[in-house]
């Protein structure tokens, strides 16, 4: 395996893997490497993405002064060191075990402090637990798309309480249950067959995604995201189908009903087909299910509890949120985006919502979202 062929990456981006970092050859896309001892930053990709989808920040930052990394994550790209099996060891994909991929990345660089930890999608998630477990080494935040409300509670003041009895029906049965059934897509993807109806789609890998970046993006117009009541079936069945789907549907069917025309295709200039193509290519070859674990160990509830040690702890960094005002994952959990504010992170004192993106912010609108990024991290530096 070589790195990402540097024909396909913008001037003054490089690729190159850095071994030994715990059980993965990290396969890196990297920015501002010279000269060396600039302050890191680290950029956290989401699904079904790569380091490539930073590639338009990246010199951005770059240009302001930063040495900048972006690493394919445990389960995607040219990362290696990971099992593609569904029945394989799901504990390699726990969060506190990409918090050590995260840390033993930056410890191999050669640096103790990460000046700025930006994440996208379950890259911000990722991005939550290394600011909430490490804030001596990430010394501040940015999470894009996806609030993280904090970390699961320990249940309090139960002593001679009988035990709390389990929602019913639950939600995924109340969901089954409406006039239009309905299933979430974190669990569709938690199922064995979701890879390879993903894989083998089809329409092709290359046009599935193309039609998922589109549905997820502020292109497709129906993106009117706002904040839902609470975590019901009903209130959730109105989001797009890209989060609640049909019941009977898998992925692949239900983002070729918005599959954009030829003419839309080639005035999409945030994601070209000749950009698209790199992702089409390596998720052909690698398959969707390293990305899907990560949904796997979440759904599953199985590491729950030793994250549960960190019951009430809050992120105490300088955070920052970033999203498009056509991002349902803003508000896909209800309740979530005030906690963050409000509870989960102390010291978050700005939400941004651009116009003109949608769930791709980082590559829709990449000025917008670079400067904010300037604009965040100098502030940072300054306390």
């Amino acid at each position: 395996m070589k790195p990402l062929e540097s024909a396909v990456l913008p001037e003054g981006i490089r690729a190159r893997f850095v071994d030994d970092i715990n059980g993965l050859r990290v396969h890196l896309l990297e920015a501002g490497f010279a000269p060396a001892g600039r302050p890191l930053v680290v950029m956290l990709h989401g699904f079904p993405e790569l380091a490539y989808s930073w590639r338009k920040v990246m010199p951005r930052l770059a240009a302001a002064g930063y040495y900048v990394v972006a690493p394919d994550l445990r389960g995607y790209g040219r990362t290696t060191g990971w099992s593609p099996d569904y029945d394989a060891d799901l504990r390699p994909f726990r969060l506190l075990n990409a918090v050590r991929d995260t840390l033993g990345l930056v410890f191999a660089l050669g640096y103790r402090e990460v000046a700025g930890l930006i994440g996208h999608d379950f890259g911000a998630r990722l991005a939550a637990w290394c600011a909430l477990v490490r804030p001596d080494v990430f010394r501040s935040l940015v999470l894009m798309s996806s609030p993280f409300a904090g970390p699961p509670e320990l249940p309090f003041a139960t002593d001679g309480k009988p035990p709390v009895v389990p929602q019913s029906p639950t939600i995924h049965e109340a969901l089954a249950a409406l006039p239009r059934p309905r299933k979430h897509y974190a669990w569709y993807y938690s199922t064995r067959n979701a890879n390879a109806q993903m894989w083998h789609c089809p329409q092709g890998v290359h046009n599935f995604l193309r039609a998922y970046f589109h549905h997820k993006s502020a292109d497709w117009k129906a993106n009117r995201p706002h904040r839902l009541a609470a975590w019901s079936a009903e209130e959730l069945a109105k989001m797009p189908t890209y989060y609640i789907m049909d019941l009977a549907e898998d992925m692949p069917s239900t983002v070729a009903k918005e599959m954009p025309s030829a003419a839309e295709i080639a005035a999409c200039r945030w994601l070209p087909d000749e950009e698209l193509a790199v992702y089409a290519a390596e998720f052909q070859r690698t398959g969707f299910q390293g990305g899907l674990n990560w949904y796997r160990s979440r759904t599953s509830g199985a590491f729950d509890s030793e994250l549960q040690v960190f019951s009430g702890r809050t992120i105490d960094v300088p955070a920052m949120f970033i999203a498009g005002k056509a991002d349902w994952g803003t508000y896909q959990e209800p309740g979530a985006f005030e906690r963050m504010q409000e509870r989960a992170c102390t010291r978050m004192t700005q939400c941004h919502l651009i116009d003109g993106a949608g769930h791709w912010a980082q590559q829709e609108q990449p000025e917008a979202v670079a400067q904010l990024l300037r604009d965040f991290l100098h502030q940072a530096a300054r306390g």
